[in-house]
């Protein structure tokens, strides 16, 4: 074991002790924040509270053209798990532990190669990612600080990713009127059935779709999550809400794709309701996208980065792109062991992202 591998190998199981679920997101500035500010003698240390549990610690040594950016915040333990979440256990190949995979490795490996190297670092930790509620991101977006190229940590098996769909949750709710299901009904009086119906011809629009490609990626991937109304079966149904999302493609006009979704409920529903968007990676048009695609591509090279496939996983690192930076996915662990029950990171995917990061620092 290497000795940049034994160090990110401590600083992640010092990592994974600090519970940073979300929710609840109960994370203050101190906690694993101390400890990042502790263990990055040289840099000068910005901690920032952006109200909510959302924090973030943004770390600077020198004049880096190159932004890291991970995050801290987990998901919450299953009750599945064979061992305390909170333990890192190591062996056989890999590391487990809540966040190892997502993206605690990550970040643990940052903190190593910093500590190994003297060359120039920007390091950005987060910790609001997993509630889709940026806030650390929207705050340091708006400083509008220059980097050349933003690294974005999350498991992508140690290879750049440079594209990714986009992101959007809508809330629908359906009117009705109550009566008893004896009686003869029009096409309008059961919200159940108006939600149905705009489901049947929600999912036939998709799979109109499916021709649609960018960088690899194809198709809108489409899910009604939750449909809840009604009260029993002999009554028609007065209120019905339906929850869905959808990962566009890059390049996809999404006002554009949601007004037609919008339209398949006859009568008109009772709210249509977008609660989160997120853009695609690479943001923009058809032309931009694929010009910031390309750009991310000769980062890639530059940097000495294997290139992986485009993924239909969201990350932050859209949000980056949409602010009109250079960015790219980055990060130890498989999207395949995130967020399940012993969360594992592969050691010698470690490894790598812990020598890449202390190279393109010392370079």
């Amino acid at each position: 074991m290497s000795e940049l591998l034994t160090a990110t190998l401590d600083h992640l199981r010092a990592m994974v002790a600090f519970d940073t679920r979300n929710p609840p997101r109960a994370i203050d500035s101190d906690g694993i924040f101390d400890y990042l500010r502790r263990n990055l003698p040289g840099f000068e240390i910005e901690i920032s509270d952006h109200g909510a549990g959302a924090v973030s610690l943004f770390a600077t040594r020198g004049k880096p053209k190159i932004l890291f950016n991970v995050h801290l915040d987990t998901v919450p333990d299953s009750p599945h798990w064979s061992a305390d979440p909170f333990v890192l256990r190591v062996g056989e190949g890999r590391a487990i532990g809540l966040g190892a995979c997502d993206i605690k490795g990550a970040a643990a490996a940052l903190v190593a190669a910093a500590n190994a190297t003297q060359g120039d670092a920007a390091f950005l930790f987060t910790s609001d990612e997993e509630a889709n509620d940026p806030r650390c991101i929207a705050a340091f977006l708006a400083r509008d600080l220059p980097y050349d190229a933003v690294l974005v940590a999350e498991p992508t098996r140690a290879q750049a990713v440079l594209a990714h769909r986009g992101i959007s949750s809508v809330l629908m709710r359906f009117a009705g009127t109550a009566g008893h299901a004896s009686a003869q009904q029009s096409s309008a009086d059961s919200a159940v059935h108006q939600a149905i119906r705009w489901g049947n011809l929600a999912l036939a629009h998709v799979d109109a779709l499916a021709h649609e490609r960018f960088g690899g990626l194809t198709g809108l991937r489409f899910n009604i999550g939750r449909i809840e109304g009604g009260i029993k079966a002999n009554m028609i149904a007065p209120a019905a809400e339906l929850r869905f999302g959808l990962r566009p493609l890059p390049s996809t006009d999404v006002d554009r794709l949601l007004q037609a979704f919008r339209e398949f409920a006859n009568p008109q529903a009772a709210e249509f309701t977008e609660t989160f968007r997120g853009p695609s990676l690479p943001a923009g048009s058809i032309a931009d996208a694929e010009s910031r695609r390309l750009a991310a591509r000769d980062w890639a090279d530059a940097l000495q980065l294997p290139i992986g496939n485009a993924v239909d996983f969201w990350t932050e690192a859209s949000l980056f792109s949409q602010a009109g930076h250079v960015a790219l996915v980055y990060g130890p662990g498989d999207i395949a062991q995130a967020h399940a029950a012993d969360e594992w990171v592969a050691l010698d995917q470690l490894d790598s992202y812990a020598e890449s990061v202390s190279r393109i620092i010392h370079e």
